[in-house]
């Protein structure tokens, strides 16, 4: 093992090992069973995540045919996101995610996205301090599963707000905290404030893993270095390559083998399968736009992929043009 990488220190949460410590973030449209199976399929992951999930509907929904609940026997240890804005909500929610086999569940206190702050859940929760430690204690009352929090810095930095804020979840009970390390109201152009996970990491005595701005292993040993976390949490990075948390694993952990070339118009349409395998037809081809959109970043001219992926009408259309697109931009493609 090298001077540079670290010997992984494996979360423990309530009986559940992550190892290594690195997580999928929810992510809408995207964390969904075909992503987390191609992530697998690369290797190093060590908690899987759906998407968010909204506790109102969740009950009603069969897991046979919502999109946001099918899940393969592979895909373990998966977490469970959900989106919560009163607490008569939570006993029905965590029910349904026992009956569905949650390994855990996350609370989402951070999405800045106005729809969801408009339902006053998400990011909005932050400004709601007493209704996010109601909503943790009926959590923690109904579960005996890891409960971890996603959370973003707040609103402006304010270290006395976000100390308070961290040290109440700990107290009510929450097993572990991700740390979006930006404002609420910071793009994702906006470089991550790193160092502020640090400080949350020094406030509490719960695990704390980071979030934000991490996409090379380069990235990943900044972001240790300044802010000491107990594990990564990727998010754009996961959908832009899958292979990132095997990168990940091996890069700093020291973990798995050293990842090669990359065959990424095998690996797209390995996603397509994934798709196919686990989505009725209608439910396919939005996935694969969603995809597009990120995967299209390793290339220079990658714009053009996604634009032919999202005007396609659809899926053998989709899978035609991006076919199209490798030939040109790929030195060799005759694997795929």
């Amino acid at each position: 093992m090298s001077a540079c990488t670290e010997k992984p220190q494996p979360l423990r949460l309530k009986g559940l090992e992550i190892s290594p410590p690195l997580f999928l973030a929810p992510m809408a449209g995207l964390t969904h069973s075909a992503l987390r199976r191609l992530i697998l399929e690369q290797g190093g992951i060590g908690l899987l995540s759906t998407e968010m999930l909204s506790a109102t509907r969740l009950p009603s929904e069969s897991p046979q045919l919502s999109p946001y609940l099918v899940r393969s026997p592979q895909e373990t240890p998966l977490s469970y996101q959900l989106l919560v804005s009163r607490v008569e909500e939570v006993a029905p929610a965590i029910a349904k995610l026992h009956a569905l086999g949650a390994e855990a569940i996350d609370l989402n206190l951070g999405c800045p996205a106005p729809t969801v702050r408009r339902m006053g859940a998400g990011s909005r929760l932050m400004d709601e301090p007493a209704l996010v430690q109601a909503l943790v204690a009926a959590a923690r009352k109904q579960t005996d599963l890891p409960l971890t929090a996603k959370i973003r810095l707040g609103e402006t930095l304010d270290e006395e707000r976000l100390r308070n804020f961290c040290q109440m979840l700990e107290g009510e009970g929450i097993d572990l905290l991700s740390v979006h390390a930006r404002l609420r109201g910071e793009p994702f152009v906006r470089k991550p404030r790193w160092p502020w996970v640090g400080k949350v990491k020094g406030w509490v005595n719960i695990p704390v893993v980071a979030n934000g701005g991490i996409f090379s292993v380069e990235d990943a040993r900044n972001c240790l270095a300044q802010s000491g976390a107990d594990g990564l949490m990727i998010g754009r990075a996961a959908a832009i390559r899958p292979w990132i948390f095997a990168e990940l694993a091996h890069g700093v952990y020291g973990v798995g083998q050293e990842v090669g070339a990359v065959n990424k118009p095998a690996l797209y349409l390995r996603f397509v399968e994934l798709l196919e395998e686990s989505f009725l037809p209608e439910r396919r081809l939005g996935r694969l736009k969603e995809f597009s959109h990120y995967f299209a970043k390793n290339y220079p001219f990658g714009h053009s992929l996604a634009s032919a992926v999202q005007s396609s009408g659809s899926l053998a259309e989709a899978k035609e043009r991006a076919c199209s697109f490798f030939a040109k931009n790929e030195a060799v493609v005759e694997d795929y």
